[in-house]
This record gives C-alpha cells, structure tokens and sequence, in this order.
C-alpha cells in the first residue's frame, strides 16, 4: 500500500461551507493543496467576491456561490448546481457557524435558535443534501467543525455549547447510520484558534502586558500557545481522504492538549 497516496484527494470535490475566512479557508487551501476541487457559500455577494479574489490570489481555481445552510432549499440547489457542474460532493466539510456570547438568562429565545439553526440545524441540511449522492458514488467524508464546547461549557456561550454538543452527536448518528454506505462522518474540535475574530482577545494592554484572556488560554494550554489556522489543515486532510476509511465517528480534537490538562495549581 502507497500510503502517501492514501492521503490524495485528486478528482475529488469538496464542498465547504462558510469558507471565506478563517478556518473554513484554510481547511479549503489544504483539501485544494492536496488535489481537491473546491466549493464554498456565502451569505453575501460581497462577501462571496472577496473571497473568490483571495482564493485566485493563493492560486486556488475554487466555485463560490450565494447560498444560506439553513435553508433547505437553497442548499438542495447548490448541491444539484455542483452535481450538474462537478460530478457531485465527495467531501463536505460544515465549518459554517456563529457564536454569541451572551449569559444565559438574558439571551433571548431567538438569539438561541440562531445560534442552532447555523452550527447545529444548517450541518444536518447539508449533509441530508449530499448523503444521497454520495450513496450513489459508493463514498463520501463528511467533517463537522465541533469544539471544545462539544465537551465542554463556559460563561456566555450556551446557545454555542448545545449546538456544538449536538453536532458531536450528529457525527456519531451519521456514523451509524450511514457508515455502511462506505460514508464516514467525523469531527474536528478546534480549540483557542488565532484568527482576526480573536485577536482583540490578544493585544497588548496599554502596560504591555498579555490580555487577561490571553494568558488564560496560554496557561491552560499545554502546547504554550494558541492554535492557528494551520493547525488545522492536516487533520483536516487526513478526514478528508482515504487515510481515513476505518475512522468513524469520531471528534478530533485539535486544540494543544487543553482537553486533557486540569491546570497548574494557583
């Protein structure tokens, strides 16, 4: 068995969603590094321009199109546009997701279901739109963006930690049910991920010292630092390819050990 070849994701198509910044862009630069072809949505046209130039820019040849993961017919058009287009989706990564911190009991009813129609609902629509077709090509990977929240609960963040919990147990369901099918679903968990959505959580304070928040995430994480992007981008081929057929199921978690680390004592 060649096994770097294993890894290959030539002619093969890759729909991943929200992937016009951030992590969802760096997952898609990886697939694209290895061979795949890449599909991505927007909201937004000038959301979905600017990406499509930042793709051309890295030298990525990938198809973004005006589509909302939480509503099924939108997405049921995408996935046909790509079938008709590419030859159908091999590989979906859902990375489409928000987050709003807000304590519990202000948070209103509304401000909740948002959060779990986009990281929770919109993963179910999109891959009941691609399970079908890849059925029908006798393979498929689907990768749900978790989280630590997955495992975890934190002040602020509880419309975030049940949707993201719920998606681990969408991974798992999927597994089960479709795995016989030669589809495997598995999670990636990211952890303290340095993006620009996070970097006022790691400026400097005016006496030059680490943002109170900053040398938390540091001091919990045994790796001595926050992730990046990058980070990412081997896990993520890794459950993308055929590397991967007998993983199912399962939620890596990328995150440099906070996981398995109680702390140092104070």
């Amino acid at each position: 068995m060649d096994v770097m070849k294993s890894f290959s994701l030539e002619g093969r198509v890759a729909l991943v969603t929200g992937a016009a910044y951030g992590i969802g862009f760096a997952i898609a630069e990886a697939l694209a590094g290895a061979g795949a072809k890449i599909v991505f949505n927007c909201r937004s046209q000038e959301n979905l321009d600017k990406a499509l130039a930042d793709y051309k820019a890295k030298g990525i040849d990938a198809r973004g199109y005006i589509a909302d993961v939480t509503k099924e017919d939108e997405v049921a058009e995408l996935v046909a546009k790509i079938k008709k287009e590419l030859g159908g989706v091999d590989i979906l990564v859902n990375n489409a997701g928000i987050i709003k911190r807000i304590p519990m009991t202000e948070m209103s009813a509304e401000e909740f279901r948002q959060v779990v129609d986009i990281d929770l609902i919109g993963p179910f629509i999109c891959a009941k739109a691609v399970i079908p077709g890849m059925i029908e090509k006798g393979h498929g990977k689907i990768i749900n963006i978790c989280s630590m929240m997955s495992e975890l609960g934190r002040e602020t963040v509880s419309a975030y930690a049940a949707a993201k919990g719920g998606l681990k147990m969408l991974t798992r369901n999927i597994c089960s049910e479709y795995g016989g099918a030669n589809i495997q679903c598995n999670g990636i968990g990211p952890g303290y991920i340095a993006t620009p959505q996070t970097a006022p959580l790691r400026e400097r304070q005016s006496d030059g010292s680490r943002h109170p928040f900053d040398q938390f995430i540091v001091a919990k994480t045994p790796a001595g630092r926050w992730g990046t992007p990058e980070d990412l981008m081997g896990p993520a081929v890794f459950l993308a390819s055929d590397a991967s057929d007998f993983v199912n199921g399962h939620v890596l978690y990328v995150d440099g050990g906070i996981l398995a680390y109680i702390g140092k004592q104070p």
